[in-house]
């Protein structure tokens, strides 16, 4: 089997792990874990080639546990269920599950009762917040770890391991070349060993230097700037300055994520920006958005750049407001109090006593709707900074008149 040089260096005890030392480094929370031979179901997240399985997997050679690897995505519910047989033969067993957050339903149900007993112990990986992307009832019985962004010295320091593994005979790599490949593989270790491996075998003696890799990968360096900031620094960037109506600036991070061809996170970022930040001051930017995104996934690059930057100066000089996600926030932050009450009487499903509001004029009729420990509870706080939110705030400020008197 022709394993990647990526599986090759990988290793089999903690301490050898590159990076995490946040959660590896002697008496952190999972070098003390193995220290003292107890290992609890986890979920670690962060972006791709930073450790996630490599820790999983050293973890497990380290307290001698046996263990399946399943995708969250690709396996089955069969799978599954030959995992959870294997688990009460074994008496126990570590499952380890790649692209958690993507777990369905059927399967998550099928898991939740041999977490609780202790039969099946999980780490999870992903790529995604776990705290918005997965289950809560997955979340709950799980410890959560961040894994931080792999820096150019965590990159540097895992290709001079690479010269002394004789894995690759007689590989010969310039200060040049290694400095050019820790910067271009953003942070990902799995990159990086890959551009390395690429570049040997195409090279005629084993010598890598900066023309050979930049021939093999000549993408202009985007997951870092001149101060080596991350990807989502640039993510967050465009964001802020969206929301801070800087239409140049806008441009300039949209630029940055158009020449590194990200055109997936331009998109989520731009979805969520029509809704967090313009929201009900302009609601018509939210079809807006999907359909420039329709357009760019027609037109493709070069051309996606033209509805791309029409858009974002759109989205820059639109007014804002945050009204509505706050308001649901808020109402989320009662419920997560405790503060949510029966629903009332008059609106339950086969109550008598509901008033159908279409029924009177104006398809309004004063009634209640909350439950009656909270029925004077005011979530949404509406802003003026548009045109259209005024007329909501004029109309919700009458209904809630309405409501009020006797």
């Amino acid at each position: 089997m022709n394993e990647p040089l990526a599986i090759k260096m990988r290793p089999t005890k903690v301490k050898e792990v590159i990076g995490q030392q946040h959660l590896l480094s002697k008496d952190k929370v999972i070098y003390n874990l193995v220290k003292n031979k107890k290992l609890f179901s986890m979920i670690l997240y962060g972006k791709p080639g930073i450790g996630k399985t490599t820790i999983a997997l050293a973890i497990i050679n380290e307290l001698g546990l046996k263990y399946r690897m399943l995708n969250a995505v690709i396996n089955n519910k069969k799978d599954f269920d030959i995992v959870i047989e294997e688990a009460k033969m074994y008496k126990g067993l570590v499952l380890i599950m790649d692209e958690i957050h993507r777990l369905n339903k059927d399967k998550q149900d099928l898991l939740l009762p041999h977490l609780e007993s202790g039969l099946i112990t999980l780490i999870g990986m992903t790529t995604s917040n776990p705290y918005h992307k997965i289950n809560p009832a997955i979340r709950s019985r799980c410890q959560i770890f961040e894994l931080k962004e792999l820096t150019k010295e965590d990159i540097i320091k895992a290709i001079d391991k690479v010269i002394k593994s004789n894995l690759l005979t007689n590989i010969k790599i310039d200060k040049q070349a290694k400095e050019f490949i820790a910067t271009v593989s953003s942070g990902d270790l799995r990159s990086a060993y890959n551009l390395i491996e690429v570049a040997y075998y195409s090279s005629s003696d084993f010598h890598i230097t900066l023309d050979l890799v930049k021939n093999i990968n000549n993408k202009p360096v985007f997951f870092h700037d001149k101060n080596e900031d991350g990807h989502y620094d640039v993510l967050s960037a465009f964001q802020k300055s969206i929301r801070g109506s800087d239409v140049n600036a806008a441009l300039h991070y949209l630029a940055r994520l158009i020449v590194a061809e990200d055109l997936d996170s331009i998109y989520r970022r731009m979805t969520v920006i029509a809704y967090e930040d313009i929201g009900l001051a302009n609601p018509s930017m939210g079809p807006k958005v999907d359909a420039c995104i329709n357009a760019c996934e027609r037109l493709g690059l070069p051309e996606a750049r033209i509805p791309l930057g029409d858009i974002v100066i759109e989205l820059a000089l639109s007014p804002k407001s945050n009204s509505g996600h706050l308001a649901l926030d808020n109402a989320i932050q009662d419920i997560l109090n405790g503060n949510t009450g029966n629903v009332p009487n008059n609106i339950k499903t086969t109550s008598p006593d509901y008033k159908y509001p279409h029924n009177y004029p104006n398809s309004f009729i004063k009634q209640q709707y909350l439950p009656d420990n909270i029925k004077n509870r005011r979530y949404y706080e509406p802003k003026t900074t548009s045109k259209y939110e005024t007329t909501l705030k004029n109309i919700y400020e009458k209904i809630e008149t309405i409501q009020k008197n006797d």
